[in-house]
């Protein structure tokens, strides 16, 4: 049924043009001093925090996707979707850094003194993002467990220290791979199978290293303690207590199940079943590495902007913001994955039963169901 509009809507007014081009306040004018490009530094910002507010839309629909169980097979599409549609937003956060990369470190310094104590560090909106991926406070670095609350509001501490108790993306995530099928296959052992590919191919890479006749002894040493290094990594994916070992110093932040499950679909993301998840996954990465890559501009700011110098938050500038661009990063086993791929005309054989349950024919009442 067609709607009634109820009256007509000015462009201005739907857009609420009035409010939103009157928040830019510039605090060097209250001084009597001025500064042009503070105009620059507060609309930057401003869209900043719009794009977050558009990020953490997505993401709450995203989440809201991953919170059934099971999860229905078309959402994953619609997750994916605006998923990349977060991915398009970060390409921008990237690019709107050489917009304000146009402001001189003089042109900053006319107002900066004037924003102490304010500073990035409490976008909460931001907090929220990574909170909601899976950056929480057990994974973040030390100045950080120490000092991501101290600088906001109790209103504001109150509210993300809830969300904290919240399950993150990455924990849901992990509980939806771990509902995969892929684990169980009847009488076919595919994880054995597996584990023979694998000792077929590191045998045959011990070889090469043994009869390269252009390593010496030490060289050839190295390399073959490099080879057993990677041998007892997957002997640990694969053995379960190894891995809960692992999991619980942080070296993995999902289950074993979880894991495999992700290895699989990585292994086949041609079976046309695997094509939606694997995509899934491969967003997920991106997302992270546009954080990061973002981060890394942002840093490279701070430097040329400030040096050395303090922030204005009372972080150490430059280097804090290098050190979270390396280490604030949520899904670090889909990158780790990589290690455990071994080439397409190596892996196992899968039976025509599990091929049948992985193509588009597929009714969705079989086991193979996502």
């Amino acid at each position: 049924m067609k709607k009634t509009i109820k009256e007509d809507i000015y462009y201005s007014d739907y857009l609420q043009l009035n409010k939103l081009l009157d928040s830019q306040h510039l605090l060097s004018s209250d001084y009597d001093d001025l500064a042009h490009d503070e105009m620059l530094f507060i609309i930057t910002h401003q869209a900043y925090e719009l794009w977050f507010k558009q990020i953490l839309h997505e993401l709450r629909t995203i989440q809201a996707v991953f919170e059934q169980k099971p999860v229905d097979d078309k959402q994953l599409g619609v997750a994916t979707h605006r998923l990349q549609r977060i991915l398009a937003i970060q390409t921008l956060l990237i690019e709107q850094v050489n917009v304000l990369e146009t402001m001189t470190p003089l042109d900053f310094l006319d107002f900066r003194d004037y924003l102490v104590p304010a500073s990035g560090f409490q976008s909460v909106q931001f907090k929220e993002i990574e909170i909601r991926l899976g950056l929480k406070s057990c994974y973040r670095i030390a100045f950080d467990q120490h000092s991501f609350y101290r600088r906001l509001t109790p209103q504001h501490q109150d509210y993300l220290k809830k969300l904290e108790l919240q399950p993150s993306l990455l924990e849901q995530i992990d509980e939806w791979l771990a509902r995969l099928p892929f684990l169980h296959f009847g009488e076919f052992n595919f994880w054995h199978s597996y584990q023979q590919a694998v000792d077929k191919m590191l045998n045959s890479d011990e070889q090469i290293i043994i009869n390269n006749p252009h390593l010496d002894a030490q060289e050839r040493e190295k390399q073959l303690k490099n080879l057993a290094d990677t041998r007892n990594q997957f002997k640990q994916l694969l053995e379960p207590k190894a891995y809960q070992m692992q999991f619980d110093t942080g070296f993995y932040r999902i289950s074993q199940d979880a894991f495999l499950a992700a290895l699989f679909i990585s292994l086949y993301r041609d079976e046309p079943m695997l094509q939606q998840p694997f995509k899934l996954l491969t967003c997920l990465m991106d997302i992270d590495e546009r954080f990061t890559a973002w981060r890394t501009r942002h840093a490279q700011m701070a430097l040329r902007m400030l040096g050395r110098k303090v922030g204005t938050g009372g972080s150490s500038g430059h280097e804090y913001l290098s050190r979270t661009a390396d280490h604030n990063k949520v899904f670090t086993d889909l990158f780790t994955l990589s290690t455990f791929l071994i080439p397409s005309s190596s892996r196992p054989e899968l039976p025509d039963a599990i091929k049948q349950s992985l193509g588009f024919y597929f009714s969705g009442k079989e086991k193979g169901h996502l």
